[in-house]
């Protein structure tokens, strides 16, 4: 009797070890990247997350508590689930491409390639720093209560750019233009919150002229 009692507990032992390692291979493949984990894709969270901001801490690819602090920073600005995680779809956010990220991706697609329209009509030609801050005066304008809280609604709001203007909104963004327009999507803004910009060799309008500058790069005055 005390034979067949301990070899019940013993398989069900061996039933709860397996679901267990069952369970924790699936949170593995679900959570691509969380704390204690080291690697190449540590590595490239954190220097996009450095490159941002959100990140001071050492690029060693080793997933710290300064890295689960970034990615958290990261994911309540982006509006995802703030658990300091590099699932997919925060994997996909940042533009980094995994098997489970790649059909996150595809919802943040129409964004990247509306906004890398924006940058390749406006900006192509001026340095990458200028290429994102272009794209940034749009993230900046989706955030202010001044201007439409889309990006489609501030990219085609009557006048605001030359761009849709002069019908170059409609030309095939290059791969430099779309790099530009993810790293404006996830945070990186080298105007220091501007929401306008011109070019003071060719700039007529008074009023643009009048606006406090934060910063010049390339052709473009970038002011608030």
């Amino acid at each position: 009797m005390k034979k067949k009692i301990i070899g019940s507990i013993l398989i069900l032992l061996l039933v709860v070890i397996f679901i267990t390692t069952l369970s924790m291979q699936n949170n593995t493949v679900d959570a691509l990247s969380k704390y204690g984990s080291r690697g190449e894709e540590v590595r490239t969270i954190q220097e996009k997350l450095k490159r941002w901001g959100y990140y001071t801490g050492n690029v060693d690819g080793i997933y710290g508590s300064l890295t689960v602090s970034a990615v958290k920073k990261f994911q309540q600005k982006n509006g995802l689930s703030v658990d300091g995680i590099a699932g997919p779809k925060t994997l996909a956010a940042m533009g980094i491409m995994s098997s489970s990220s790649s059909s996150s991706s595809s919802n943040n697609s129409s964004n990247v390639n509306l906004l890398a329209k924006v940058i390749y009509g406006e900006a192509r030609g001026e340095p990458y720093t200028g290429q994102v801050a272009v794209g940034a005066v749009v993230m900046n304008r989706v955030k202010s209560s001044q201007f439409p809280n889309t990006i489609s609604g501030v990219v085609y709001q009557s006048g605001a750019f030359d761009a849709v203007s002069d019908g170059q909104i409609n030309l095939t963004p290059d791969e430099t233009a779309k790099k530009a327009a993810q790293d404006a999507l996830n945070g990186w803004d080298p105007t220091y919150g501007a929401i306008y910009y011109f070019n003071p060799s060719t700039a007529t309008n008074k009023w643009i002229w009048s606006r406090p500058m934060t910063v010049t790069i390339g052709k473009h005055r970038f002011c608030k």
